[in-house]
């Protein structure tokens, strides 16, 4: 739709005007209109981090209090809930990720899953090779991720081989290649990085790795609902990704996981619960995994906080993800085009990609000013985050997200930043 050249001089009308034929060009902007709060005046730019809520899910969140829970009450689960977490991954599988039925289930927080999946393919290719006791993961990766797998390495007797990475981009090629080798058991990385957007070569990486004999887990957290992901022919052996970004299922809502069908039998998940056993309801004396997915599961399905998300899935399944994709590009690109003309004459940089192709649905702005100009535009209804060092994001949804507030906001920054800084 545009593109970002940051040697044009633009004004402010020309922004404004190329905002609104972006929006009146844009083959998505009827959905803008499915979200809660859309047609305020508030700008969101925190769909990265919490989506806004579809119309259509808050009717079904009562719908589901009024008729499934208070009137099929303890019914609810022999009709529809226990296969809800199946039900619901094949859809995140089919739309979202690119996997085949089967692989893909709805359960913990990201963090449980992470655990899970993460000490599983560690617990068997060391199994298989007592040497290979490294797991790899980069120092700037989301910090739930690097807490867990220093403590999994210290709960298993392992190391971690850690990737050091310059911040306003991410992991490389080249570094990763010479972090993996026969000592590598399990490689943890982000498709999308949480602080500078930067979109890692998922299929390339992947390659590395197995090249290597390792496994590879992917945390789909900045990519799925923003970014196509094409689990299965890129290869991946295991995923996480959360619900309540770009797939607007609420605050907390769950995560879901994604295990290749060659390794379902051969991993062992370490929260043996009930709800993974071979027979849920014989409440035997020992647990004996159930085949396919549902071994991933332990406690109790959360089917309250997994309802919202179908409907901004059936919205993604609908628009297809690489229209949603090409709207994201457009835009971020619009963004920093904006920063250029606005930001960049009072000092502040984009920490992030310029190549779109190597970077997800969000911008990172850098200025010593950020956090205090966060929350002050919070105070006016502008809503960023901020990420240290210095970094305000601009998380961009692209269903619930126009080229109007886009520039609003921006606008909101500028005068902000002129002001503290």
């Amino acid at each position: 739709m545009t593109t970002t050249d940051p040697t044009a001089a633009a004004t402010v009308a020309d922004l404004e005007a190329e905002a609104s034929a972006l929006d009146a060009a844009d083959p998505l902007r009827h959905h803008r209109d499915a979200f809660v709060g859309a047609e305020s005046s508030l700008v969101y730019f925190d769909g990265n981090s919490l989506g806004r809520p579809p119309r259509a899910s808050v009717e079904r969140l009562a719908a589901f209090a009024r008729e499934e829970w208070g009137g099929r009450l303890i019914r609810g689960w022999d009709e529809s809930w226990m296969e809800l977490p199946f039900r619901i991954g094949d859809t995140i599988g089919r739309a979202v990720i690119g996997a085949a039925p089967g692989q893909t289930v709805v359960g913990d927080s990201t963090t449980v899953l992470l655990y899970k999946l993460v000490r599983a393919a560690f617990d068997a290719q060391h199994a298989a090779d007592p040497a290979r006791v490294e797991i790899v993961v980069d120092r700037d990766n989301f910090p739930t991720d690097r807490y867990l797998v220093d403590g999994i390495a210290r709960e298993r007797g392992g190391r971690v081989r850690w990737i050091d990475v310059d911040l306003s981009t991410g992991v490389t090629e080249e570094a990763l290649r010479a972090a993996v080798g026969p000592s590598t058991a399990v490689v943890l990385l982000s498709h999308v990085a949480y602080r500078s957007g930067y979109l890692a070569d998922a299929a390339a990486f992947t390659e590395v790795i197995h090249d290597a004999g390792a496994l590879v887990v992917w945390d789909l957290c900045h990519s799925a609902g923003s970014v196509p992901v094409k689990a299965d022919a890129w290869g991946f052996d295991l995923a996480v990704g959360c619900t309540y970004k770009y797939l607007n299922g609420g605050p907390g809502s769950p995560a879901f996981a994604y295990v290749a069908a060659r390794h379902q039998d051969a991993l062992a998940q370490p929260i043996q619960g009930w709800m993974g056993t071979a027979d849920v309801f014989a409440m035997g004396p020992d647990y004996r995994p159930a085949e396919g997915m549902r071994r991933f599961l332990s406690g109790t399905p959360p089917i309250v906080g997994m309802i919202a998300m179908q409907d901004t899935l059936a919205l993604i399944e609908e628009a297809g993800i690489d229209a949603v994709r090409a709207k994201s590009i457009a835009l971020t690109e619009f963004a920093a085009k904006v920063s250029d003309a606005l930001l960049a004459p009072l000092g502040v940089s984009i920490a992030s990609p310029r190549d779109a192709a190597l970077r997800g649905g969000h911008i990172t702005l850098s200025h010593p000013t950020m956090r205090a100009v966060t929350a002050r535009l919070w105070t006016e209804d502008v809503i960023p985050d901020y990420r240290d060092p210095d970094g305000l994001r601009i998380g961009l949804s692209p269903l619930s997200t126009s080229f109007a507030e886009t520039l609003a906001g921006l606008r909101a920054v500028r005068d902000a930043v002129t002001e503290l800084g």
